[in-house]
C-alpha cells in the first residue's frame, strides 16, 4: 500500500459507552417515539433492495438508514455499505441484508447526553439510535436537531486538483458565446467556484486549471476573488488535446497524487473516502461512477433460437454506472501520455489495463452527482439544490 504521509489519520477515541451491538439484537420501534415523522421518512425494510435504498437516500438527500424487519428494528445501512457492496460486485437488486455491518453504532438511555454528542460528532453521524437497556428503539437523535447548521467536520487532505475548464461549451449555447461554461452561475457564484469551495473544504491549496476558451474571463473572475485561501495556476493547450493530452502539459508539476474534475460536474460525497480507496487498492487510477436509472415503459421480450421466448419483464428497470467526470491519478500516469497529441483519458485508462495496472472504480448515488453539460441536466441542478434558474 503507498505510504499515506498527506492524508493525516484521525484518532478516534472509544467513550465509556458501549458503541456497538451485534446485528441479531432486535428492538421493537416505541410507539410513542420523538422524531416519529422523520423515523418514519428515514425507515427501510430489510428486505428492500440496495437500489431501493440508494433512490430513498437520494429523494430524502441523506446518507444513512433505520433498517427494520417486521416492525423490530434491525441494523442502519449507510451509503458506504452500499458503495462496498457494490464494489465486492453485489447486484443493486440483492436484499439490504446482503451488505448489512456485523456490528453498528449505537446510543443508550443510560448514556449522557455529552457523550452522546461526542459520538455522532466523532463518527459524523447523520443520526444516532438511541436503545433502552431491554434493547428497545426509544428515540432517534438526528443531527440538525442537535447541532443545528453545524457541518460535520470533513477528512482533510492536501492534494493538488485539476479542473478541465478549457472547452467551449456548444451544448450551452447561446450563453456560451458570452461566458465560458466554467463562469455559468450556479445561484450566486458559478460552476467552477461551486468545484473549488467543494474541494478547499476538504483541506486543499493549490488548483491547476486547463484553459483555452476565452480564459482571460476565468482569470480575471478568480484574481478578483478576496483573500482566497487557496493558489490558482493556469495551463493552456495551443490546440485541443483532450482530457488525457492536457494533462501531458503537467509532466513537470505535479508530483504526487492527484483528483482531476470536470468544470461542468458536482459531487456530493465525501472525497476523502475516494481518496482511501484509490490508497487502498494501490490504484494507479480510480474513476468516480454514478448509478443511473432507466425505466423501459415496456414489457420487453428475450428469445432464443427458432424464436423461442426465454422470458418476458414487465417494464423493468435497468441502472448503469457512467462515467461522473472525476477522477485520481497517480503522478508517473502524465510520463506515459503522450506529447503533443490529442488523448482521451479513457485512451490512458485502456493503456494501465493493457499492461496489468490497476484502475479502480468507486461509485456514487445518482442523486449524489450533478451535471451542467447541457441545459435540461443545468436545469435539474437548480431544482436538486432548491435554487431559480436564472439563465
Amino acid at each position: 500500500m503507498k505510504e499515506n504521509n498527506f492524508y493525516p489519520k484521525q484518532s478516534l477515541p472509544r467513550t465509556k459507552t458501549t458503541l456497538e451491538r451485534p446485528i441479531q439484537i432486535l428492538s421493537k420501534k416505541e410507539k410513542n417515539m420523538p422524531n416519529k415523522e422523520k423515523i418514519e421518512k428515514r425507515s427501510i425494510d430489510i428486505n428492500k433492495t440496495l437500489v431501493d435504498a440508494l433512490k430513498q437516500m437520494d429523494q430524502l438527500d441523506c446518507k444513512l438508514l433505520l433498517v427494520f424487519k417486521n416492525d423490530f428494528f434491525n441494523s442502519i445501512v449507510s451509503i458506504g455499505d452500499i458503495q462496498r457492496a457494490i464494489i465486492k460486485g453485489l447486484n443493486l437488486n440483492e436484499s439490504l441484508e446482503s451488505c448489512l455491518r456485523k456490528n453498528i453504532r449505537l446510543g443508550h438511555t443510560e448514556d449522557s447526553k455529552d457523550e452522546l454528542k461526542h459520538l455522532m460528532q466523532k463518527f459524523r453521524m447523520e443520526f444516532l439510535p438511541i436503545l433502552s437497556s431491554s434493547n428497545e428503539l426509544k428515540d432517534v437523535w438526528f443531527w440538525d436537531d442537535i447541532f443545528g447548521n453545524e457541518e460535520p467536520e470533513i477528512s482533510q487532505f492536501q492534494l493538488p486538483v485539476v479542473i478541465m475548464a478549457g472547452g467551449k461549451g456548444t451544448r450551452l449555447k447561446p450563453i456560451t458565446n458570452i461566458i465560458p461554461k466554467p463562469l455559468i452561475p450556479i445561484g450566486e457564484k458559478p460552476i467552477i467556484e461551486w468545484i473549488t469551495d467543494s474541494f478547499v473544504k476538504a483541506g486543499v491549496k493549490d488548483f491547476f486549471v486547463s484553459v483555452n476558451y476565452k480564459k482571460e474571463m476565468i482569470k480575471r473572475y478568480f484574481d478578483e476573488i478576496p483573500n482566497k485561501e487557496y493558489a490558482m495556476h493556469y495551463f493552456s493547450e495551443t490546440e485541443p488535446l483532450g482530457t488525457g493530452g492536457s494533462l501531458h502539459l503537467l509532466k513537470d508539476k505535479l508530483k504526487e497524487t492527484f483528483f482531476v474534475t470536470n468544470c461542468d460536474i458536482l459531487i456530493k460525497q465525501d472525497y476523502s473516502e475516494i481518496l482511501d480507496f484509490h490508497l487502498q487498492n494501490n490504484n494507479e487510477l480510480t474513476l468516480v461512477s454514478a448509478l443511473k436509472h432507466y425505466s423501459i415503459p415496456y414489457g420487453t421480450v428475450e428469445t432464443e433460437a427458432g424464436g423461442k421466448m426465454t422470458a418476458f419483464k414487465e417494464k423493468p428497470e435497468l441502472s448503469f454506472q457512467v462515467n461522473a467526470g472525476m477522477y485520481i491519478l497517480e503522478p508517473h500516469l502524465l510520463n506515459e501520455i503522450p506529447e503533443n497529441t490529442f488523448y482521451h483519458i479513457t485512451d490512458l485508462i485502456e493503456k494501465i489495463k493493457s499492461r496489468g495496472g490497476n484502475v479502480g472504480v468507486f461509485p456514487v448515488s445518482e442523486g449524489a452527482w450533478m451535471d451542467i453539460g447541457e441545459w435540461k441536466e443545468y436545469n435539474n441542478t437548480m431544482s436538486r439544490l432548491g435554487l431559480t434558474a436564472n439563465l
